[in-house]
């Protein structure tokens, strides 16, 4: 007799031929499998021989030794997959099942024809996401309640073209609507992920206590659409688009369809790559920092993002330098690095005055000086830059640091003229660095890439506070686009 769990998973087996019990512990679903008549043959692996001989015992016990194969393996290694329908892992982590799977060459079975029912024990939102990495979909979810626990197990099939899962949809699972126990499931979610949010908010990390607050949120109530308008004067309040320079083009320069949006994707630049993932995870909207659209085009050929966007349907909203001069914008979060990471001696002032209470860039005091090596070394741990780039001559401790995200290094001369002895900024060209060591100020390179990515988060950080409702992630793709040989 099978316990909840295990006739959960033996419900999922579809019984068309061969079933696999990948570590089979004791035996009881290969048993259960065979003697109701649902599989002709089971074949029960184990990766240890001490399960593997309760699994025998098990299986001589109720005489069906010749219906149940026995087999040491890691995984599927060992064993033979020709004739297998249904493949079951069950009572792992779903990092272990995951790897299982990634473990298994394809050319050892017909991908089209088998049936894997998973039932992980932990991270299955981590499994949900991979097997649909791994060209997989999920057909059926179920959960069952056993005492205090609810465990969750799902069929996947091979199904190329399936997209990718985010976030949020591979914690929220694909359960029936009727599935009380998968109700009961999300809410707990919910529950843990809201006190998740509860701790990050206390450890003093804002951003990611947001997103975690808004993934709480969704496994409550799920996702819902938002006109892109609405979120468009939202953005507008927040970081005004009348701020930005006049040679950018910052706005909403691609709609879609519907012009509404439930998944966005945020990325620093809206690169080819960056759109693929956005189609391949159903987004509706990018946003992103650099302007898909900026020079006039006289043709728009077919690998050129804008025409990808049209064709997937994808609206693109894009925030430049409006973001960069707007108080909480990228210099904002650039402050409030700093501050973290440096006691500061009164209050930061304009480093570019550009009228109406507006600034490119910010000037800080430290309250204590530091070498420029240090600051250096300061400056890259808070971007994750693989490395910066530091002038050579200045070698005394500095402590009044002019900062600015991207290409700054032509402010050098407004850092010297308000008294500055360190420049942070991106994209120094040869001459300014000559120009650096000649006045002996600290110049940090970190990249334009780097001063300017961490301004996502921010972005995710207030459009979830605004919209718990809308799945918003940050594209894995948004990179570097350089690597460093």
């Amino acid at each position: 007799m099978l316990d909840k769990r295990l006739k959960m998973i033996e419900e999922l087996v579809s019984g068309r031929g061969i079933a696999v019990d990948v570590g089979t512990d004791h035996a009881h679903l290969a048993v259960e499998l065979v003697a109701s008549g649902k599989c002709s043959k089971v074949i029960a692996s184990d990766v240890k021989e001490g399960p593997l001989a309760s699994a025998r015992r098990t299986v001589e016990a109720a005489g069906a030794s010749d219906k149940v194969e026995l087999i040491l393996s890691d995984g599927l290694e060992n064993v033979p997959l020709e004739g297998v329908s249904d493949i079951v892992i069950a009572g792992m982590g779903g990092e272990t099942i995951a790897e299982i799977i990634e473990a298994v060459s394809v050319d050892r079975y017909d991908q089209q024809n088998i049936r894997w029912i998973l039932q992980p024990m932990t991270k299955p939102d981590h499994l949900r996401r991979m097997l649909y990495r791994y060209q997989m979909r999920i057909t059926e979810e179920k959960a069952v309640e056993i005492g205090d626990k609810i465990y969750v197990a799902m069929c996947a099939e091979y199904c190329p073209g399936s997209g990718y899962l985010t976030e949020f949809e591979a914690l929220y699972g694909f359960f029936d609507e009727e599935d009380e126990a998968g109700k009961k499931y999300r809410l707990r979610e919910s529950q843990r992920l809201g006190r998740v949010a509860e701790s990050l908010k206390n450890a003093g990390k804002n951003e990611e206590a947001q997103h975690f607050s808004a993934l709480s949120w969704k496994m409550k109530n799920g996702t819902d659409e938002v006109a892109i308008q609405e979120l468009y004067d939202f953005l507008d309040r927040l970081y005004p688009f009348a701020l930005q320079e006049k040679w950018d083009n910052s706005g909403l320069l691609v709609e879609n369809t519907t012009m509404t949006c439930q998944r966005i994707l945020l990325s620093l630049d809206i690169s080819l790559q960056a759109v693929l993932e956005a189609e391949e995870k159903g987004s509706d909207l990018m946003i992103s920092h650099h302007p898909v659209i900026f020079e006039p085009r006289r043709r728009i050929g077919r690998h050129d993002p804008v025409y990808r966007l049209i064709c997937c349907d994808i609206a693109a909203l894009c925030m430049h330098t409006n973001v960069d001069i707007a108080p909480g914008g990228t210099n904002g979060v650039i402050l409030r690095k700093l501050s973290e990471r440096f006691e500061l001696d009164g209050e930061p002032e304009p480093f570019e005055e550009l009228g109406g209470g507006n600034a490119l860039g910010w000037i800080v005091t430290l309250k204590e000086k530091i070498l420029p090596e240090k600051l250096a070394e300061a400056a890259r741990d808070i971007f994750g830059c693989e490395y910066v780039r530091l002038s050579r001559s200045c070698l005394e401790c500095v402590s009044r640091i002019a900062f600015c995200s991207g290409s700054g290094g032509s402010m050098l001369g407004l850092a010297l003229e308000k008294g500055c002895d360190a420049l942070i900024t991106g994209d120094v060209k040869h001459d300014v660095w000559i120009e650096a060591n000649n006045s002996h100020i600290a110049l940090i390179d970190c990249g334009h890439f780097h001063t300017e990515n961490p301004v996502l988060w921010e972005l995710r950080r207030v459009i979830e506070e605004r919209f718990p409702q809308l799945d918003v992630e940050i594209a894995e793709r948004s990179t570097d686009p350089c690597r460093y040989i």
